[in-house]
C-alpha cells in the first residue's frame, strides 16, 4: 500500500471530484419517483403473493378460513 500525504489526498480528492458528472434538478427528481413508483409496485405484488401463499397453506393444512 502506497503511503500518502493528507495534502496529496485532498488534491487527489479535488482533483476525480472535478471529474464527476452530477446529475440534473430534473433527472434526480424524475429517477426518484420511478424508484418510489417500482417500491410501490413491489410492496402491493409481495403482499398479494404473500396473501395468496398464506391462504393456500391455510387450505392445504385444513385450518379453514
Amino acid at each position: 500500500m502506497v503511503k500518502m500525504s493528507p495534502t496529496d489526498y485532498i488534491r487527489q480528492v479535488r482533483s476525480e471530484m472535478q471529474k464527476v458528472t452530477w446529475p440534473s434538478r430534473k433527472e434526480t427528481s424524475t429517477s426518484t419517483i420511478a424508484v418510489f413508483i417500482m417500491v410501490t409496485f413491489a410492496s402491493v405484488f409481495l403482499f398479494l403473493a404473500d396473501q395468496f401463499m398464506a391462504f393456500a397453506v391455510r387450505l392445504i393444512l385444513g385450518l379453514g378460513l
